[in-house]
């Protein structure tokens, strides 16, 4: 269906769908919309990097998956099955990912941050919920998320308290018709710049620092030579960043942003 994998080329980064989302309207046709993103791209991709909370919520029991994502994993199973490398970094809302989409994909499943050069250049690619100074409360629950006991308790609950719960927990964290949106200002702003002038001033071989998280598009120097690239969301921006192998481009996907933009202003 795609061209010959030779003639691909460019590497793609995106974060923070929140496919699944009970907080959002028509979610059908948001999937549907990013399934029409990655096609378009699918023809010169070398690879794909999904840095983060790409569902709102997932929990992988041993013999069950959620039901949902339909489109879109068969799209990427299409993808991936043409030659495309694909790399889910998981976030702290897809956080319960095990084995079931590397084994029946085929992509590459990280729990944490991956450091790797692409064309020459050197890239740190996290989601980013773990970096920097983070509340007590926060930190918290991110542990308790990633402990292997609790995850273990949390399994043996049956699913229609579980994901029920989980929805609501997110819903309870977000009201989108009534909140402003993102703006990276303020100790947002502050605390990802002073994370980002340290690691390069650790890292001075790094280009390029790729974080998803914050739901803002930023695009700014950080250090003597690297770039703090901010993926934004595809709830408000419907964004992500295109590498050529030359230039790095934050771009957004027109199709997207026309037909949802009123819905989550």
């Amino acid at each position: 269906m795609y061209s010959e994998v030779s003639r691909r080329t460019n590497t793609y980064f995106i974060s923070d769908l929140h496919l699944g989302a009970a907080y959002l309207d028509r979610p059908i046709d948001r999937e549907r919309a990013i399934v029409g993103f990655l096609r378009s791209i699918a023809a010169d991709a070398a690879r794909i990097y999904l840095v983060g909370d790409i569902l709102d919520y997932w929990f992988e029991y041993r013999t069950v998956v959620p039901r949902g994502y339909v489109r879109f994993f068969g799209a990427l199973a299409e993808i991936a099955d043409s030659g495309v490398e694909i790399t889910w970094l998981i976030g702290n809302h897809d956080i319960w990912m095990f084995d079931y989409l590397r084994d029946q994909i085929g992509i590459k499943v990280v729990d944490g941050a991956v450091t790797t050069d692409i064309d020459g250049r050197r890239f740190f690619i996290c989601h980013g919920d773990g970096l920097g100074k983070l509340a007590p409360s926060f930190r918290f629950i991110r542990s308790m998320f990633r402990n292997r006991f609790c995850q273990k308790i949390y399994a043996a609950i049956h699913p229609r308290w579980t994901v029920g719960f989980a929805h609501w927990w997110s819903a309870s964290n977000r009201d989108y018709d009534r909140a402003p949106r993102p703006v990276f200002s303020g100790a947002m702003k502050d605390g990802v710049e002073a994370w980002a002038e340290s690691y390069v001033s650790e890292h001075p071989e790094v280009d390029f620092i790729i974080l998803g998280h914050h739901h803002v598009m930023v695009d700014e120097a950080v250090g003597p030579k690297a770039r703090l690239v901010i993926l934004g969301d595809w709830i408000y921006n419907y964004s992500y960043a295109e590498f050529d192998g030359e230039k790095l481009e934050l771009k957004q996907y027109a199709t997207a942003l026309s037909e949802f933009n009123n819905i989550s202003q």
